[in-house]
């Protein structure tokens, strides 16, 4: 008996829920197409949207190394315009290396002021990738090394030098050189001693460092060690006095 009334209570209740879907369907059911629709075109969309991105990157990938052929080739100017194009049109990452470069030609070929204006324009730029952002900060502090004050460089470098910037190394060897040249010896062995204390240096980097160092320590040398006493001129010996002359026989 209690079998057959579970199985009452089954058939009424799917009768119910058939009952509620239906009425469901009857209200909203055009709604739930259009829903259904818009999902499956807006996945449709975004699978095409990827697709021409992907495209376009490989794209700009096939340019960018065929600029890079030409600059190895020795054809600069054709290089640039290649370049050029990449960084109006194509995707932001190729877009940015192309602009680096463009910017390291410059430099290569004397325009120092134009290297440092296009490298900073980049690191202003907000939608740049940080990590390029912050190279080609580095880049324009390092073409301003010979021009700039302590002040300046300090400016353009000491969020660089922090622990946490994938730049650090090389960052706190500029700021290594630039106190020196500012004669901030303090500050440059300071630099040069948290290279020299780094395991994960670049050898390169190192190698420089110690050059640097030990100049830094001849300077320190010559502002400690007093002058060497000046010998004083040797006296000139007296002449012996001239004897009195004979007399003259007679």
């Amino acid at each position: 008996m209690a079998e057959q009334q579970d199985s009452i209570f089954r058939e009424i209740d799917e009768e119910m829920r058939r009952e509620q879907i239906l009425k469901i369907w009857k209200n909203y059911g055009t709604y739930i197409i259009g829903a259904a629709l818009a999902i499956i075109l807006g996945v449709g969309g975004y699978q095409a949207y990827l697709h021409s991105k992907q495209v376009a990157i490989e794209a700009s990938g096939a340019d960018y190394d065929a600029a890079a052929q030409l600059i190895a080739s020795g054809k600069a100017d054709e290089a640039n315009a290649a370049l050029e194009k990449i960084a109006k049109t194509g995707p932001a990452g190729y877009a940015m290396l192309s602009q680096l470069r463009l910017a390291a030609a410059s430099a290569k070929a004397g325009k120092t002021a134009e290297a440092v204006a296009s490298y900073e324009a980049l690191a202003k730029d907000a939608a740049a990738d940080k990590l390029f952002a912050d190279y080609a900060r580095l880049q324009a502090a390092a073409l301003r090394l010979d021009q700039a004050d302590w002040t300046e460089m300090q400016n353009r470098l000491i969020d660089l030098t922090d622990n946490s910037n994938p730049w650090r190394y090389s960052a706190r060897e500029l700021m290594g050189l630039a106190a020196f040249k500012n004669g901030q010896i303090e500050q440059a062995r300071k630099f040069n001693e948290l290279l020299l204390g780094e395991r994960k240096v670049p050898p390169s980097i190192l190698e420089r460092v110690k050059v640097v160092m030990a100049a830094i320590i001849a300077a320190e040398l010559a502002v400690t060690t007093p002058p060497a006493a000046t010998a004083a001129p040797a006296q000139k010996s007296p002449e012996p006095p001239k004897s009195a002359e004979e007399p003259k026989k007679k």
